[in-house]
């Protein structure tokens, strides 16, 4: 199981962080970057389906409110009714979750990347030297340079990208979660609004900078996605500045 783990995904993850830093300048930093960008592309038509859901999910909140009005009190009636307007619209509510497990076998095949690929340890070394293709760019690239900007890629606990990657994550989660008439609904939507970015912002002091890089930037491509996608900024409100008329 764990020999397929590295032919399917495991091992190109690795020579191709590897090959892209040594065509990137021997940036390893642009590496991850540029995986970040090629993991969106593939998984694109699943992203695309998941923000016109949420589009269509946003257009259905009055009727949804509307039910939740009229069927507060009995739980399973509004449930029931609920998924039978989603199923009448087209509308999967799960299917903003895709996008998400699809990249979650690369964030586990990154961090071994990183691991392995600036070789902190002797045991991290031999590893890598089992698993690299014979190509000449992926030996050419060998070592890699560890810094990027003010990073170490290969070391733990990076305060600036932790505050990027909730911030981030936060403006997403607030792009798409609709209010709520029922008090304790929203009380729960409130709380997992701050929890969960609270949660990875603290993941990522405890994981190599590199695959925090790769958060950052898949949730501020995200982002874009949504903005252009749904054509605006969802249920995220700014502060009107200026006198009020």
């Amino acid at each position: 199981m764990l020999e397929a783990w590295y032919l399917i995904i495991g091992n190109p993850v690795l020579n191709g962080l590897v090959a892209l830093s040594h065509i990137l300048f021997d940036e390893f930093g642009l590496a991850i970057i540029a995986l970040t960008v090629i993991v969106r592309l593939i998984s694109w038509p699943l992203t695309s389906r998941q923000s016109e859901s949420t589009k269509a999910m946003q257009s259905m909140q009055p009727k949804i409110q509307e039910l939740q009005k009229k069927y507060g009190k009995n739980k399973q009636k509004l449930q029931q009714e609920t998924m039978k307007l989603y199923k009448e619209a087209g509308v999967n509510p799960l299917g903003c979750l895709w996008p998400m497990l699809i990249q979650f076998p690369i964030w586990i095949a990154l961090y071994q990347a990183i691991m392995n690929a600036l070789a902190a340890t002797p045991e991290h070394l031999l590893d890598l030297a089992h698993r690299l293709y014979g190509w000449e760019v992926v030996s050419q690239a060998i070592p890699l340079n560890s810094q990027f900007l003010w990073l170490d890629l290969g070391s733990q606990g990076d305060l600036i990208l932790a505050i990027i990657v909730g911030g981030t994550m936060w403006v997403q989660q607030k792009m798409t979660t609709a209010p709520s008439v029922d008090p304790r609904q929203q009380a729960t939507s409130s709380m997992m609004l701050l929890m969960m970015p609270l949660m990875f912002g603290f993941f990522v002091l405890m994981v190599p900078s590199g695959l925090a890089l790769y958060w950052a930037v898949s949730n501020i491509i995200g982002i874009i996605t949504q903005y252009f996608i749904t054509g605006g900024w969802g249920y995220l409100k700014f502060p009107v500045l200026g006198p009020r008329s």
